[in-house]
């Protein structure tokens, strides 16, 4: 795949389904009673993951593109799977389904690639073990493999270090196997999406503040979700029609929610012409058309709470700091270090062998505008870098090539093809 500067970019598209909505649907239809329907879910890599592991825990699950039908078998209904559980790419599927999956009367174990085996699980495995979970890295380093369960839970009110909502979920879901209250504190608040659909199915939950807590052995039951367009996915089109000359793109159904949408906000602090259009509210979340078009971007700030409302999307959202007049300075982000790759490491290399002045700081990076030039992208197997830089190429001088195009897949199957459709060479 090869990618030249563009003259113009225009067009209406849609985007794939919310990655973490498609997940969490997944997830609480197999442990809910009857049958959960989702429309519009997300058919990449790690989606397919927690399907396939629902599926080796016996839950009946069937696929037809973006139609998944789930066959609940309530909370107690899951089976012990006959072999470890593959969890693919997939940090999402590792960290929620360990707070399920050590609330069940059986032992189980779970393992992922190569990049899910370095990122770290302490983060999970400590507030699991305060409930009285069997839980541990078989490679007593933090990481992945992990086995659990087993062992009765019981509630406990958790003050999580890190504002991360695979944290959060993990002890919520944790908690619908304890007696009691099960509650979580946040040092800042993160993606709620748990805590809403939890509430859609029947669930006790409730938020104060920056506290979320939930009642153990609901019943919950299935429930029929229409997933909104992911902002994660978006945020690539969304960075192109604000940095593409004589752009004017409208992205459809995007998911906006507010513990999400950070990217909005620094776009519109940058300069950026961006508004939300027809916004309404399905299944509980907010839901726009976004409309972009060309923008003379000045560089911002971009730190403290807004953060963990844009982690995924500080790849792009540097490549726009790039673009822009003047300095971006992106700190409080060290989360970005254990992601698929290390963030912070792979945007400088990459921005850096675009011709880019940034510079990398322990917690994020010091980006001043410029002009940039084509590469061949390292991608490290990231698919939110490789999609990143597939917008740099857009502006960049020259052509830009990358060492794997395809780890795209994970999130995003079909983005080259959105891409190729709305430029003009």
């Amino acid at each position: 795949m090869a990618i030249t500067k563009v003259k113009s970019l225009k067009g209406e598209i849609t985007v794939p389904g919310d990655k973490s909505i498609s997940h969490r649907g997944v997830m609480f239809g197999a442990i809910s009673e009857g049958i959960t329907e989702l429309t519009g879910f997300l058919d990449g890599a790690d989606c397919r993951s927690t399907i396939s592991c629902f599926r080796a825990m016996g839950i009946d699950i069937s696929q037809e593109n973006d139609h998944v039908i789930i066959h609940g078998k309530g909370l107690h209904g899951l089976n012990a799977p006959t072999n470890m559980l593959d969890v693919g790419n997939s940090g999402t599927t590792t960290r929620l389904i360990s707070g399920i999956l050590s609330g069940q009367p059986f032992v189980s174990a779970l393992n992922g690639d190569a990049s899910i085996q370095k990122r770290p699980m302490g983060r999970i495995i400590t507030p699991l073990s305060e409930m009285g979970a069997y839980i541990r890295s078989l490679k007593d380093n933090g990481c992945a493999p992990l086995e659990m369960g087993g062992k009765p839970l019981k509630a406990i009110h958790y003050n999580s270090p890190v504002a991360s909502a695979q944290v959060k979920s993990c002890v919520l879901l944790a908690g619908l196997y304890a007696d009691g209250v099960t509650s979580v504190s946040e040092p800042v608040i993160s993606r709620n999406h748990s805590e809403l659909m939890l509430s859609g199915f029947g669930a006790k939950i409730k938020t104060e503040g920056l506290t979320a807590s939930i009642e153990g052995f609901p019943k919950l039951v299935g429930q029929k979700i229409d997933v909104p367009g992911d902002i994660s996915s978006a945020a690539y089109f969304i960075v192109a029609g604000l940095i593409c000359p004589n752009a004017d793109l409208l992205i459809k159904n995007v998911n906006t929610n507010p513990t999400r949408a950070g990217i909005i906000k620094v776009a519109q602090a940058m300069g950026g012409n961006i508004e939300l259009l027809n916004e309404r509210i399905i299944g509980g979340e907010p839901v726009a058309d976004i409309h972009v078009t060309t923008s003379k971007l000045n560089g911002c700030e971009i730190s403290g709470e807004i953060i963990p409302t844009l982690i995924d999307e500080i790849p792009v959202i540097a490549v726009m700091a790039a673009c822009a007049d003047g300095t971006t300075i992106i700190k409080d982000a060290a989360e970005l270090k254990v992601k698929e790759s290390d963030r912070i490491a792979t945007v400088t290399e990459n921005l850096k062998a675009m011709g880019c002045d940034i510079t990398p700081t322990d917690d994020g990076m010091i980006i001043n505008g410029g002009k940039l030039h084509s590469t061949i992208v390292n991608t490290y197997m990231d698919h939110r870098i490789a999609m990143a830089f597939a917008i740099a190429g857009l502006v960049a001088d020259g052509e830009t090539t990358f060492d794997n195009e395809g780890c795209c897949c994970i999130s995003y199957p079909n983005f080259f093809n959105v891409l190729q459709q709305i430029v003009n060479k």
